[in-house]
């Protein structure tokens, strides 16, 4: 089956990594290297973040419960700080790629694990950082944000929500995200995954795929 639709995660495809930003965090603040992850790593699907991204929980008592599982974890972190530095720089290449994906006829979507906006929350932390995500987002034929049905990855059935809404199969579908939990039901199901490691190897592998230049 040819490949007619690419689809893409927001934070660390399109934009750099949020890791990046949270390891700055925690040298910031004298805590482990990766501290975030493993609290966020902990009950994966029951935790602060896992709720928030689902919108079972409001922004302060994310701050609350985050913080709570983090003293669990032996240090002092509060959820506010991490959402703070949540949004990523946007990588300008992966942008351009989006147009020229349009441009050749492809589907373009996205699915994004994020949390409800609003006052202490949201990826786009400044009025033009929002403007600049939203004209991103614009470009997309569907965006599907957890925040917004109740579901995130890796569960298999947002995959399928965007099959669905895009009325294509998933083996006509390409997938990129930078964490391989979320690869793996995508690939399970039939999509070509691509785990982003840097904007470039995602582009060049993107492109050797289509047989198309977007590096």
């Amino acid at each position: 089956m040819a490949y007619t639709t690419v689809i893409f995660d927001f934070g660390g495809v399109i934009t750099a990594s949020p890791f990046e930003a949270f390891n700055r965090l925690e040298e910031e603040r004298g805590l482990p290297r990766d501290f975030v992850r493993r609290v966020n790593a902990a009950d994966p699907d029951g935790n602060a973040w896992a709720k928030f991204e689902r919108a079972e929980i409001d922004a302060a008592t994310f701050d609350r419960l985050f913080a709570e599982e983090a003293r669990g974890l032996g240090h002092d972190l509060e959820g506010e700080a991490v959402l703070a530095v949540l949004a990523g720089a946007v990588r300008p290449a992966m942008v351009a790629a989006l147009d020229r994906l349009k441009a050749e006829g492809f589907t373009i979507a996205c699915i994004t694990n994020n949390v409800p906006s609003g006052k202490g929350a949201g990826m786009a932390r400044s009025a033009e950082l929002a403007d600049e995500v939203a004209a991103i987002m614009a470009r997309f034929d569907h965006v599907i944000e957890s925040s917004k049905v109740g579901v995130r990855k890796p569960d298999p059935r947002i995959y399928l929500m965007m099959c669905e809404k895009l009325g294509v199969e998933p083996g006509a579908c390409i997938y990129l995200d930078d964490l391989g939990i979320n690869c793996k039901p995508a690939s399970q199901l039939g999509m070509h995954a691509i785990k982003v490691t840097s904007g470039e190897q995602a582009l060049k592998e993107l492109g050797g795929i289509l047989e198309i230049s977007l590096a």
